[in-house]
């Protein structure tokens, strides 16, 4: 049965009033799929370089959105780890994400816990996903260790933040506001430098005597990456894993070469692969929240329809996260 619904459609790359509500067709499940009515989408950055062009990776016409939050309105043929009426989150590659109900495969999907509210978790299932995968795979954090933590006053910066110091490491924040500034020490920055008007290099070599940082994670891009570089200890790892800013020029290895430095550029998708990994990481993040232990509030809510006010916000570096309430 052909469920009609509402999601926002983009048919050609641009600013946010590309974005426009349009009546959609949502088909029954199919075999090993679940027919999800949505309560909360998140908006991420991602989906404003989907929206720009800058990410030529959803076919236009297309429905943005990577995640969220819904109840299982329909079950298909295969279906076993979920019953009608379960509450799930998800992350999906093909997009689809801004839609008041969508058909999605169910191996996408993980349970979300009671008590953790729908807007929270769509909101922070990605940023948190990708965090803990930072700092406790790509470049895992150590007690003692000193990490440079580039935006910490961001989505997902606040919580590479929280996370690396509940392992006990020295977490050097910077931000590019006062406002965000102090939500950078709210996630437990030892310390925080404004990016924009401090030498950060410098301010980070001062801090940890001269030792530089084991880590740098850094998802700003071309307005960061020589001070995250340059704020490297022997050894150190500049982990980016965004471009905010934009992307870093073309980068002659060879400077790596006097630290013996490494720079990687991780995506999430590699670290929850499997449905093991997938289940295992949901799981851990959504206790961590439940219990708590990591800063997670919202910074603004908006009515799907609204889909381009949520992305000028974004975009004008309002604190967020922001969700899409469907």
């Amino acid at each position: 049965m052909t469920v009609i619904s509402e999601a926002i459609v983009i048919r050609a790359y641009g600013g946010p009033d590309v974005m426009k509500l349009e009546g959609i067709e949502v088909p029954a499940p199919g075999t090993g799929e679940l027919l999800v009515r949505q309560h909360a989408a998140s908006v991420n950055f991602h989906d404003i370089y989907v929206r720009s062009g800058s990410y030529r990776t959803l076919e236009l016409p297309g429905v943005p959105g990577l995640e969220a939050v819904g109840t299982v309105e329909a079950v298909g043929k295969g279906v076993t780890e979920f019953v009608v009426g379960d509450r799930i989150a998800y992350i999906a590659r093909n997009y689809g994400g801004y839609a008041r109900a969508r058909i999605i495969n169910a191996a996408l999907a993980v349970p979300v816990p009671a008590e953790i509210d729908d807007g929270l978790a769509a909101a922070w299932f990605l940023k948190g996903l990708t965090a803990q995968a930072l700092v406790e795979e790509v470049e895992p954090v150590q007690p003692g260790m000193p990490v440079l933590v580039q935006a910490a006053g961001g989505g997902v910066g606040q919580l590479v933040a929280r996370m690396a110091r509940l392992k006990g490491g020295r977490v050097i924040g910077t931000a590019g506001s006062p406002e965000k500034a102090a939500i950078a020490r709210a996630a437990g920055c030892d310390e925080v430098i404004l990016y924009r008007d401090e030498d950060v290099a410098a301010r980070v070599m001062a801090f940890t005597d001269g030792a530089g940082v084991g880590a740098a994670y850094d998802a700003v891009g071309a307005d960061t990456f020589e001070g995250s570089l340059a704020s490297l200890a022997i050894k150190g790892h500049l982990v980016h894993y965004g471009q905010a800013s934009g992307p870093i020029p073309p980068f002659d290895l060879s400077r790596l070469g006097a630290k013996s430095a490494k720079v990687s550029r991780p995506f999430l998708w590699p670290y929850i692969s499997t449905r093991e990994t997938l289940l295992a990481a949901s799981a851990k993040l959504f206790a961590a929240m439940a219990a708590g232990s990591l800063p997670v509030t919202l910074g603004g809510r908006f009515a799907l329809g609204d889909a381009a006010k949520a992305h000028a916000a974004l975009e004008a570096r309002a604190a967020g996260p922001f969700v899409l309430d469907c």
